[in-house]
């Protein structure tokens, strides 16, 4: 059995595959050609668990090859992105799509977080289905290997609603009427969250709160994950 991969082409560096290539069965041949790629390779079967990952997947997933084999891709991913990927995959399988593009925050069994930009491929058996999905993740340049994400219980539920109406755009002032606050008090649980993310000022606290995965990615108003409020 062979697997018509097609053209795969990403930021117009790398292109891995080309028209008409086939990609033949053999674990050897295909970690040889995983490998190749430099950069984090990783074959999903059709319930999106990982059959076979390249050593750099490994590396920057910071999990061994025997730890990720035969686990669902997404179990590797930050809450904030799993709905949002796993509806992609679907529309892979179902064939609405032959590939797509996303960001994606995964983390290591340390809690630091590996951010980048994920690209899905389906990939098509002889009779036409799709029988696999090569998923491909170039890791942001910038290392984020000292953001501990943690799954902790960072926010108390009034921070998490202050964090929320900051992140919309909400006023001092509506934000104190909607959550019977003072101005006082609503600046209070500010400077709070900035000394726990370590912002400087509220667009700084913002962007640090969806770079940590604390949002619910593609939520508008935006939310606060259930794993970060105590």
């Amino acid at each position: 059995m062979s697997i018509d991969v097609g053209a795969a082409l990403i930021d117009g560096e790398l292109e891995l595959l080309q028209d008409g290539q086939e990609v033949h069965d053999g674990i050897d041949q295909y970690r040889s050609f995983m490998d190749r790629s430099g950069i984090c390779v990783a074959s999903l079967d059709h319930g999106t668990r990982v059959i076979e990952a390249n050593l750099e997947f490994t590396r920057q997933f910071g999990r061994s090859l025997a730890d990720i084999r035969g686990r669902a891709f997404c179990e590797l991913l930050h809450p904030s992105v799993r709905d949002k990927l796993g509806q992609q995959f679907v529309h892979l399988m179902d064939h609405q799509r032959a590939r797509f593009e996303g960001r994606v925050i995964a983390v290591r069994p340390d809690d630091t977080v590996l951010g980048g930009e994920l690209t899905g491929l389906a990939l098509h058996g002889e009779a036409g289905y799709v029988e696999s999905v090569m998923v491909l993740v170039r890791p942001d340049r910038e290392h984020r290997d000292d953001l501990l994400i943690g799954r902790k219980k960072l926010l108390s539920t009034m921070e998490a609603r202050v964090i929320e109406g900051v992140a919309a755009g909400v006023s001092t002032v509506q934000l104190a009427s909607m959550l019977y606050l003072s101005r006082g008090g609503v600046e209070y649980h500010v400077s709070t969250l900035l000394r726990k993310l370590k912002a400087s000022n509220r667009p700084a606290l913002i962007s640090k709160a969806y770079s940590m995965g604390i949002f619910r990615l593609g939520s508008w108003p935006p939310r606060v994950l259930p794993e970060f409020v105590k």
